[in-house]
């Protein structure tokens, strides 16, 4: 049997822990322990977490995403 996991969606509640905004990148640290960022920060500290990270999820592909229209 095959099995999938996907990935935790972040959710709106998920915020960034530099400013506070969304946090559409999350970052599972090989010690232990997680980060997430906005979309900007994940840019400017990502040389940084690379070296550190056991994973990283990155949804940031969703701040592109045009919403389907709804039909009535």
């Amino acid at each position: 049997m095959n099995l999938t996991l996907e990935a935790p969606r972040l959710t709106a509640h998920d915020r960034c822990d530099r400013c506070g905004a969304q946090a559409y990148v999350k970052v599972l640290l090989e010690a232990g322990g997680e980060l997430m960022f906005c979309a900007h920060h994940a840019r400017a500290h990502q040389d940084a977490f690379e070296g550190i990270a056991a994973e990283i999820i990155d949804e940031t592909e969703r701040l592109h995403l045009k919403p389907e229209p709804v039909e009535d």
